[in-house]
């Protein structure tokens, strides 16, 4: 990889890409990508000059690149993991929230510590702390005490997607009520309140279609 492939890739993280269109970019597997990044400090702290020089050193002296952290995907499987945390900030989740959270629900058994999720995202305790958050507030994951250890682990359940639709659409039912409760201290006649009335109305409605179809297919999960 040359000097310029790493500054493209450094600019490719600054523009919030996905390692899998960094790599379309350069015409390299994503896994590529995904190695050079991850040997170099992580996304966060990756500096084109610096994994270049640390390259020369590493062939200098024969050493191998250290291996993709444990349980990381590599290759297809990494791939898919890109996509799917590139999918997840176009639906509006902020990026490293997104990266938690794929990073759980690619997981065997849906279960990391905290310390494990910054291993493998090579990402610090506080930005796991702030993502695991706001993952939990959106009812996204749930946090269970490991009190021999004395520790948390963040735990994404089967039904995750269930339970975050149903705390959505809830959340937005309580926003209906609010908008109704404005049309009325406005005046249902005057133009403000015909607005809100009609708005309250539709979040009303679609909130309503939403819980009963999540119950509806609730079977599909496991």
């Amino acid at each position: 990889m040359t000097q310029q492939d790493r500054q493209r890739i450094s600019a490719g993280l600054a523009d919030g890409l996905s390692y899998a269109e960094i790599a379309r970019r350069l015409d390299r597997p994503t896994s590529t990508i995904s190695r050079e990044i991850n040997r170099n400090d992580g996304p966060s702290g990756y500096r084109p000059e610096r994994a270049h020089r640390a390259t020369e050193r590493r062939a200098r002296r024969g050493t191998p690149a250290p291996p993709s952290a444990a349980g990381e995907p590599d290759g297809a499987a990494g791939e898919a993991a890109d996509e799917a945390v590139t999918m997840a900030v176009r639906m509006g989740m902020p990026k490293m929230m997104a990266r938690v959270l794929i990073s759980l629900w690619l997981t065997d058994d849906g279960r990391l510590t905290a310390a494990e999720l910054a291993r493998r995202l090579k990402i610090s305790p506080a930005s796991v702390s702030t993502a695991v958050g706001y993952l939990t507030n959106q009812g996204l994951i749930r946090r269970e005490r490991d009190p021999q250890r004395r520790r948390d682990i963040y735990v994404m359940d089967d039904d995750a997607w269930y339970r975050s639709m149903v705390h959505s659409s809830r959340q937005t039912l309580e926003a209906a009520e609010a908008t109704k409760k404005a049309a009325e201290a406005f005046g249902l006649y005057t133009p403000v309140g015909r607005r809100l009335l009609a708005s309250g109305a539709f979040l009303e409605r679609i909130s309503l279609d939403t819980l009963a179809s999540a119950e509806r297919w609730r079977d599909l999960l496991p």
